[in-house]
């Protein structure tokens, strides 16, 4: 996903356990260069000597909490792969096998839950967790996940002091006048000195070009001559640049909530047009909100509750709930209704509770836990990737009247994300180290038909990303969820769906046009 929270603050982050991952002697050859060799030549070279070492599977160590049969183990890749033979590093990777027989096999499944950020090693718990989505394609397909470069155990990058990151509260998102944006902009700058102070070293090499090298190399490791391939959010942008890349090692590919690939959205418009579809989403859960308020009793109707959500950040920024929780805190905590169906009804149950005078009930969901030190780490680790990323994939403005004017303007009518959204990304004005130039992602000889979800009120990747990518990848098929706003469809029962998903990766069937389904079963209060 596209991450939405305030610079700082610590409740949306999805990464895994932090181990650091061993960084491996250079590989020494005579064919070494100070001049470097060409990324496609170098990405050759790393997945054809990874097909020749393999994977050494063994049980997973204790703390990554990741029980028998899943089995972990490492790929190594190189740092930059325009010099193979250079500095290498290491990357987690776990999988399950098949539940079906042995005929049965179709491959392996890998997965990027998106970020840039999130850890995929939680993705074979689906089979071990029995979750009726996936039980058909368990049969056919090992699942496997991995942390990408700088995430959880595969080299982790930091940009603070976990502890401190998490410190609350922070500073209200929204200004009031020119020294709240003063304040914000230093402690933005702030935060990419530290990255490049901390992770220097790894910065120009965090780039989604990079990680679809990474993936290739980790198919190769597994023995897979053809990538099968589920990403969702910003891991649809890193199934696309791979398809761009790699387009002959393509076997199936479904790509689920999509990034706009367009270069113009990378990442500066992007996070604006987010902005707009975050808002869009917020009413959506207004509405919802109104319309069952006889449990919730918060407002029956919208207006009511936008108004007790003005009242409440205006509460919470004259003195914090708590002492903890302030209006970035809030915002932290109440994003997630916006993006997952399956956040309304704890939020909205939340926040009456505390209507109704449990003021600790807001605490405990909105407050960070500073004795939490490994989730703080990870919270801190997710942060810094998904920034690095952002930061390195492309030129963002560095003028701040730029920046002031286009998101005061859109805050006016698009108030509930834009300033916290706007700060989370300011660090890459003063980015320390080079930014590319987007990657054209297109269809290139040798790719498959890939399957494109999307639900058309997504929040945290707007519709529009998904008709882009529909767009420039011919012969792929679209399946549209219409009128629902979940982000990730392909986790949610929806047999329209879910059938679709189960064909093209059992059978690759497909459509012979573009599906519209209708949405999933609203949340009950």
């Amino acid at each position: 996903m596209i991450r939405t929270a305030v610079l700082g603050s610590a409740g949306t982050l999805i990464a895994g356990t932090l181990i650091a991952g061993a960084i491996a002697t250079p590989i020494a050859s005579a064919d070494s260069r100070d001049q470097g060799w060409s990324e496609a030549r170098g990405a050759r070279i790393a997945a054809e000597r990874a097909a020749k070492q393999g994977i050494d599977w063994a049980d997973c160590p204790e703390d990554w909490g990741l029980a028998k049969p899943i089995q972990c183990g490492w790929v190594t890749v190189p740092l930059d792969y325009s010099r193979p033979d250079g500095k290498q590093i290491k990357l987690a990777v776990d999988r399950i096998g098949n539940t079906g027989a042995k005929d049965e096999r179709q491959g392996a499944l890998i997965y990027n839950p998106g970020g840039p950020g999130g850890s995929g090693m939680r993705f074979p718990v689906r089979v071990t967790g029995k979750n009726p989505l996936w039980a058909k394609t368990a049969k056919a397909y090992d699942f496997v996940g991995f942390d990408p470069r700088g995430v959880g155990h595969s080299t982790p990058i930091s940009c603070v002091d976990p502890q401190e990151f998490v410190k609350a509260p922070k500073l209200d998102p929204v200004p009031d006048s020119e020294a709240d944006k003063r304040a914000q902009r230093k402690l933005a700058a702030e935060y990419a000195d530290g990255c490049a102070e901390r992770s220097g070293w790894m910065l120009p090499h965090m780039t989604t070009p990079n990680t679809a090298r990474d993936l290739d190399v980790i198919r190769a490791a597994l023995g897979e001559e053809k990538l099968n391939y589920l990403g969702v959010s910003y891991g649809t942008y890193l199934g696309a640049v791979y398809a761009t890349l790699f387009p002959g090692h393509i076997r199936r590919m479904i790509v689920d909530s999509v990034v706009n690939p367009s270069r113009e959205k990378i990442w500066y418009q992007a996070n604006l047009d987010q902005d707009v579809a975050f808002q869009m989403r917020w009413d959506d859960w207004k509405n919802w909100v109104a319309k069952n308020d006889a449990t919730f009793h918060i407002g029956d109707t919208p207006e009511k509750v936008e108004a007790q959500w003005v009242k409440l950040r205006a509460a919470a920024k004259e003195s914090p709930i708590g002492g903890v929780v302030g209006p970035a805190e809030l915002i932290g905590f109440f994003q997630s209704a916006p993006y997952y169906d399956s956040s309304w009804v704890p939020v909205a149950r939340t926040w009456s509770k505390y209507l109704a005078g449990d003021t600790q009930v807001l605490v405990d969901a909105a407050a960070p836990d500073l004795s939490d030190t490994a989730g703080n780490i990870r919270s801190e680790n997710g942060n810094a990737v998904y920034t690095a990323v952002e930061c390195a994939d492309a030129k963002w403005p560095t003028s701040w009247k730029r920046w002031d004017r286009d998101n005061t303007r859109l805050h006016r009518d698009h108030p509930f994300m834009t300033w916290a959204n706007a700060w989370m990304n300011l660090p890459c004005a003063t980015w320390s180290t080079k930014q590319q130039t987007p990657l054209e992602v297109r269809t290139r000889k040798g790719l498959p038909p890939v399957l494109i979800v999307q639900a058309t009120r997504d929040a945290a990747t707007p519709f529009e990303g998904a008709v882009e990518l529909h767009r420039r990848l011919k012969g792929s098929r679209l399946i549209i969820e219409k009128d629902a706003g979940s982000h990730g469809v392909t986790g949610l029962a929806n047999p329209c769906v879910n059938d679709r998903v189960d064909a093209y990766l059992l059978s690759g069937t497909l459509d012979s046009r573009d599906v519209t389904c209708a949405p999933h079963a609203s949340p009950k209060p």
